[in-house]
């Protein structure tokens, strides 16, 4: 839930150059720059600090020392008809690989939110990701959604070392993004992920194919009134995820067929 008011307390009465450091960190941190309709939005409302760049009209226009914004990306990079693909809670040895498939035969680049153990447990399927030009997001270590419930030292532990995990299992390709499980962000894991390289990343379009909804469900959701430079929700990990394949199969052609360029999620604009 973040750093509560009695948490904050212990920490300002502990002195230590750390804890100073994050609230530091905190202390500037601004609200997504954009209306949440993803569900990734702070969790812990009541922690966020006042005279933040949010409560100064600048809403996602504070950046962390990396110069990466606090606030939630949504959008796809580009100033036209751009989409952005993300696909989320692989690497998974069965559907991973189909799911690079169809993006290779469709010749679109997406961003992979991995989760840091299954990254651990298959390094192959996340080199064979980054060999295909595709871009790495850390998912956290195991994707625990009550996260934005847990202490900011767990949050840490989690974002961290889940891009380390990833890291490791592709030496030298960078983890640019952040995505917290369920989209559960708060003030803190925000400042976490930008202050060691990586974009708080959202979603604008989801259409909840990790439920299994049947296919024309997923297609309706994906191809109605999409917003501007949408980012995509998919996803290759998390059980059975052969409606997300064939869903991909339809809706890639589609969105070329409609003029929309294949791009990342933005990373530093606010």
């Amino acid at each position: 839930m973040g750093i509560t008011s009695i948490s904050a307390r212990r920490l300002r009465r502990t002195g230590s150059a750390a804890t100073a450091a994050v609230l530091g960190i905190l202390a500037v941190s601004g609200t997504p720059a954009l209306a949440a309709t993803d569900g990734s939005a702070d969790k812990a409302a009541d922690t966020k600090p006042s005279g933040s760049a949010a409560s100064a009209g600048k809403p996602g226009a504070a950046r962390s020392a990396t110069g990466i914004p606090l606030g939630i990306s949504r959008l796809a990079q580009g100033t036209g008809r751009d989409v952005a693909i993300t696909i989320d809670d692989g690497p998974d040895p069965r559907w991973t690989p189909q799911v690079l498939q169809v993006l290779r035969k469709n010749h679109v680049k997406a961003t992979f939110c991995m989760i840091g153990t299954k990254a651990q447990k298959h390094p192959e399927l996340v080199r064979a990701v980054a060999a295909d030009g595709h871009r790495l997001c850390n998912h956290s270590v195991d994707h625990d959604v009550t996260m934005d419930h847990k202490p900011v030292a767990f949050q840490k532990q989690q974002i961290l070392e889940g891009k380390a995990m990833i890291e490791k299992a592709a030496p030298g390709v960078p983890v640019g993004y952040y995505r917290a499980p369920g989209g559960a962000f708060t003030p803190d894991s925000r400042a976490i992920a930008a202050a060691s390289g990586m974009r708080p990343l959202g979603w604008s379009v989801d259409p909840k194919d990790w439920s299994r909804p049947g296919l024309p469900a997923i297609i309706s959701a994906v191809e109605e009134k999409l917003p501007p430079q949408p980012t995509v929700l998919f996803h290759d990990g998390g059980g059975d995820r052969s409606e997300t394949v064939a869903a991909l199969k339809e809706y890639l052609p589609w969105l070329t067929s409609q003029g929309y360029r294949f791009t990342f999620p933005a990373r530093t604009t606010p």
